[in-house]
């Protein structure tokens, strides 16, 4: 009687931590991803008319948006002998741009986290983004992923592009969020972001990570004729002289098809005008 009563006991118990397993956070509603597509090119949407990414149908490799190609500026830090050795790290997948140019061209170990599972599904069907051995998509926040400590040191290269559906501001811009940024970051590394530079909001985000990766450390690029700005940052290490930067462009161009001479006429530093932000 007793061992009948345990094993009533023991299936019980079994079935509350199945039912109590199964019960799930509830998770925000997101926008569906679409497509479209006009000369030639295909273009990823989340249930508006604002492009979240772009494909080059015969040429899925290439970056086509300008200031995709911008977000690649860390290429400047380290020769191309390197890439292949590198991890990177994609906060927000997009159209997979960037995940598809650092795998296949530069031949780099990535991984793209995105909260949006339509958006998951539609870059492996239509561009061309296919999990595998030194390429994995993770399907999660954006910030609980980069505060996991697991994460901690992991990435190389960090690109953040995290915009919501209307394509308005940032969907994570928290001091909070560019300190587990900095964290994931590897000794050395760098970060990129994408910010609308015409916005009032993008001085109030430089700042944020100025004061988390150091006034000398951070610089941006010049906007887009669209408004988007990339803030480069790095994480403890100064930026390389001048003929230094002129010889990777050099490199950059040869092996990785990027107009990386354009770009050492656009960076910049911060505005000296933007107030600093006060403490929390």
């Amino acid at each position: 009687m007793h061992e009948q009563n345990a094993r009533r006991a023991s299936a019980a118990l079994d079935g509350n931590i199945r039912r109590t397993m199964k019960k799930k956070t509830p998770r925000p509603e997101l926008a569906p991803a679409t497509i479209s597509e006009a000369d030639g090119v295909r273009y990823l949407h989340l249930g508006t008319p604002w492009v979240q990414g772009a494909m080059r149908i015969r040429k899925p490799l290439a970056i086509d948006l300008e200031y995709v190609q911008r977000m690649m500026v860390w290429m400047l830090l380290r020769p191309s002998s390197d890439w292949p050795e590198c991890q990177a790290v994609q906060l927000g997948l997009g159209a997979g741009a960037i995940t598809r140019y650092c795998h296949g061209v530069l031949r780099m170990r990535c991984t793209a986290v995105e909260l949006n599972d339509t958006v998951i599904g539609v870059c492996r069907a239509y561009f061309h983004v296919e999990p595998g051995k030194r390429l994995k998509v993770v399907e999660a926040d954006a910030g609980a992923y980069a505060a996991d400590p697991e994460n901690a040191g992991s990435a190389d290269v960090l690109c953040v592009d995290l915009y919501d559906h209307d394509a308005a501001s940032p969907v994570l811009d928290s001091d909070a969020f560019y300190a587990d940024c900095h964290r994931l970051l590897a000794p050395g590394g760098a970060m990129t972001v994408n910010l609308f530079g015409r916005d009032a909001s993008f001085e109030r985000s430089a700042r944020r990570i100025a004061a988390v990766f150091g006034e000398a450390q951070v610089l941006s690029l010049r906007p887009t004729r669209e408004g988007n700005t990339v803030v480069v940052a790095l994480k403890g290490t100064p930026w390389p002289a001048a003929d230094v930067l002129a010889a990777q462009a050099d490199d950059i161009e040869q092996h990785g098809g990027l107009p990386a001479r354009k770009w050492l006429k656009m960076l910049r530093a911060l505005p000296q005008t933007v107030p600093a932000v006060p403490p929390a």
